[in-house]
């Protein structure tokens, strides 16, 4: 089978990737999930004109002369409105948030006033509105303020909460599980003993799943036997899971067995070959509605294509709006030879001049087993296929990594 080049990979990916059925939710447990309708407000905020500072709510015909003296008949809280009406020559003691009463059209800070019993004189001149927040001047009932697909942010919460809504029409979170395979793996805290090494993929996929607003589900570490891998694949479709992700045994080696047992229970292969670097032997396939990614051993092609493949994924099937990386131009920060047929994706430091202009500096080891240069990055520099040799100072393209 040929390399798929990664944009054609991607669409097999994404490809009938429907938004998850939607559920509803409390306003508390709604953060970061994606809104399955939108979201109108049903009342108007203000729902009446409300003074925006401490002072007295007054009529500008009588307080535009700096010798104007009134008669303060009364006062006005926030959640304690004054039922009367302000005629001439009066005025309400009014503080933050208290609505404007019937008759004034003003109000005066408490700072441009003097207080002589039940009386004030002006010292600034009033201005008809000024200091008062008219109604509806946020948002008024019918507005859309929240639209379907959007990621609900901490402000959005509150914007939903000050809409009068309770709970929220989201949809159903992804359900990731990951499998490692391979006899060389052991768990963090054990003493490897010959030829084996520590498993750390796991838990760099799970962190970028639960980011991306996923549920995760650990199925630990599957021996190299069809066997075993078999029953980790059937763990996986019994959790209810959406989406698999192996690790390991996705080259072609003899013990390599991911893609025979996939295929030995039912997977139906879309392609297990891309033309990018780091990550050429990734596959993708389905099991009913469980899709499969089996993405390769070493840790950095692991990290790399789950960023580049299952994260769009999740947002996809968690009905975001936008599901792909966007996508940023630096400078090299240094010479680059050019590009075979794989598109690549190198591992680069950033720095910012002080007019904002950021610097993709890639490290100089690219090997795909090296944790620290990854975890070192901010960005992956993607250097199309057969790029001609580029110079520092030459423009690039990057994706962000998650911070």
């Amino acid at each position: 089978m040929a390399l798929m080049p990664v944009a054609d990979a991607l669409s097999a990916v994404l490809s009938g990737a429907n938004p998850l059925p939607e559920e509803m939710v409390a306003l508390d447990a709604a953060y970061h999930r994606t809104l399955a309708r939108d979201l109108a407000a049903r009342r108007t905020q203000p729902p009446q004109p409300m003074s925006a500072m401490d002072g007295y709510a007054v009529r500008a015909a009588d307080a535009g002369d700096l010798k104007a003296r009134l008669k303060v008949i009364g006062e006005v809280a926030a959640g304690r409105p004054f039922e009367r009406t302000v005629g001439p020559g009066e005025a309400v003691r009014i503080f933050t948030g208290g609505v404007i009463p019937h008759g004034a059209d003003a109000v005066i800070i408490q700072e441009d006033t003097t207080v002589d019993g039940d009386h004030i004189t002006i010292t600034e001149p009033a201005a008809a509105g000024r200091h008062i927040r008219p109604a509806g001047v946020d948002f008024r009932e019918g507005d859309v303020l929240l639209e379907a697909g959007s990621r609900l942010s901490d402000r959005a919460l509150s914007l939903a909460a000050a809409m009068n809504y309770p709970d929220l029409a989201v949809h159903r979170r992804p359900k990731v599980a990951v499998l490692a395979t391979g006899d060389e793996l052991v768990m963090p805290g054990s003493e490897p003993g010959p030829g084996q090494i520590v498993y750390s993929n796991g838990y760099a996929l799970r962190a970028l799943a639960r980011a991306e607003g996923a549920e995760t589900v650990d199925l630990g570490i599957a021996a190299d036997t069809v066997e075993a891998t078999t029953a980790g694949v059937r763990r996986a479709r019994d959790t209810g899971a959406d989406i698999l992700i192996t690790t390991g045994g996705a080259s072609v080696g003899d013990h390599d067995l991911v893609k025979k047992s996939l295929e030995a229970e039912g997977v139906e292969m879309a392609f297990w070959r891309i033309a990018m670097r780091p990550g050429k032997p990734m596959m993708h396939g389905r099991l009913g509605p469980m899709r499969v990614i089996g993405l390769p051993g070493n840790p950095v092609s692991s990290y790399v294509c789950a960023f580049l493949f299952l994260v769009p994924l999740i947002r996809a099937l968690s009905g975001r709006k936008t599901v792909h990386h966007a996508r940023a131009n630096a400078l090299l920060g240094r010479d680059l030879a050019a590009n075979d047929q794989r598109e690549d994706y190198l591992r680069a430091r950033l720095d910012e001049r002080e007019d904002g202009t950021l610097i993709a500096t890639p490290v100089m080891q690219q090997d795909s087993s090296l944790l620290g240069n990854l975890a070192a990055a901010r960005a992956l520099l993607v250097r199309p296929p057969f790029a001609p040799a580029a110079l520092t100072g030459n423009e690039c393209e990057i994706l962000m990594l998650p911070e």
